[in-house]
């Protein structure tokens, strides 16, 4: 442990961290005006925040100390795979049984625990990664031109179906992408020719492009009630549909106009005070815009891809396979993460519910951020001891 602190990848752990104390800061800004016209104490959510931070760093420093052997495991990628599939399954038996009791704005996402609300998605996001890295990287020979790759690959093709239809049920349509793209990304670098990673990526694009052209085109009776429907809707015409459903974009760009350049300063945000719904989750970076201005927000942004770039960046130049693909597959997690939360506080993207990563209020996301990052930050010490150890040689 100690030899490896020695190697910490700081491009990775310092944006890691100034995102995490960015997130408290502004989930305590964001959330308190609501808190307090309801009764509850102002900082309670900021406070929340920050004990879900330590937390979140005590794991990722824990995956950090791990040997790296033990996420190559075939009992330990197993019995992280059943769980995460478990979570999934156990959340389509509450629907069944509780139904709308047990929803939240129409979805049955999260298994509550009193202390906190487990989101099984967010688990089964870093399972399928660390599968499909254990996967790939024992077939890497097989998976060259000339073998039958489609028939290699169907059995954690079949499994990441699955996981997307369990998640598809709840109904978690950003979810069910974000898997998607974490499939598509992982095939795609493992060395399947690019015609097919290309071909299956193109494909998937204009099966989900026509499916939504019809369903606004249909625009059928019984999904008229739908949130999910309604979503989608209110992204095509917010401004029409504000009443009913658009108000979330709405007042999102009044929060990112208001804003201007520099802000109006931290804790002015006017929007939060219960005009824009989930001030402090989904549209947590519309109250950034608006207090700190477009420029607070680029910061914030970049940020966020500066630590994307920089954990790519450890998987390009990694000496194994099963280490590219764990970075390349927590790449995917943030990168898309990122991108549907944007585009839905922007409008170029439906409202998906996708929080945005390491500043959201919520437990579930930050812890397992959180392990992806000790995840990245071992396989660099790792790289990095080997290197000097070969130098050595």
């Amino acid at each position: 442990m100690r030899q490896k602190l020695h190697y910490l990848n700081y491009k990775i752990l310092v944006p890691y961290l100034l995102l995490v104390v960015l997130g408290i800061i502004m989930v305590y800004s964001a959330s308190s005006d609501i808190l307090l016209v309801n009764g509850f104490k102002p900082s309670a959510y900021g406070v929340r925040q920050a004990y879900y931070a330590v937390f979140a760093l005590l794991v990722a420093l824990t995956v950090f100390a791990l040997r790296l052997a033990v996420f190559k495991n075939t009992k330990f990628v197993a019995w992280f795979l059943g769980v995460s599939m478990l979570l999934l399954l156990y959340l389509i038996v509450l629907k069944i049984f509780k139904g709308s009791a047990a929803a939240v704005n129409g979805a049955v996402g999260w298994i509550d625990l009193k202390v906190i609300k487990i989101q099984p998605l967010e688990i089964a996001k870093l399972a399928l990664v660390i599968y499909l890295a254990y996967f790939l990287d024992r077939h890497d020979a097989s998976l060259s031109r000339g073998n039958n790759i489609i028939n290699k690959l169907s059995r954690p093709a079949v499994l990441a179906i699955v996981m997307m239809l369990l998640v598809i049920v709840e109904p978690d349509f950003g979810g069910t992408a974000i898997l998607g793209m974490i499939v598509v990304v992982m095939f795609a670098v493992s060395g399947i020719p690019a015609r097919k990673a290309l071909f299956c990526l193109i494909s998937m694009g204009l099966i989900v492009f026509l499916v939504v052209v019809l369903i606004i085109k249909w625009n059928p009776d019984f999904l008229q009630k739908n949130y999910q429907f309604q979503r989608l809707m209110s992204f095509m015409h917010p401004f029409e549909l504000e009443r009913k459903g658009g108000a979330q974009l709405v007042n999102s760009y009044y929060a990112i106009h208001n804003g201007g350049l520099f802000g109006v300063g931290l804790g002015n945000s006017m929007q939060k005070r219960g005009y824009l719904p989930e001030p402090y989750t989904d549209f947590i970076l519309a109250v950034i815009a608006e207090e700190l201005g477009v420029i607070g927000a680029i910061v914030v942004v970049g940020l966020l891809f500066y630590l994307i770039w920089s954990i790519m960046e450890v998987g390009v130049h990694a000496s194994s396979q099963f280490n590219a693909l764990l970075c390349f597959g927590v790449t995917t997690i943030i990168f898309t993460e990122a991108l549907f939360n944007i585009g839905a506080v922007l409008g170029l993207l439906p409202i998906t519910g996708v929080t945005l990563p390491f500043i959201s209020y919520g437990g579930s996301s930050l812890i397992v951020l959180s392990a992806s990052v000790g995840l990245v930050l071992n396989v660099s010490a790792n790289e990095r001891i080997k290197k000097e150890e070969e130098v050595l040689e």
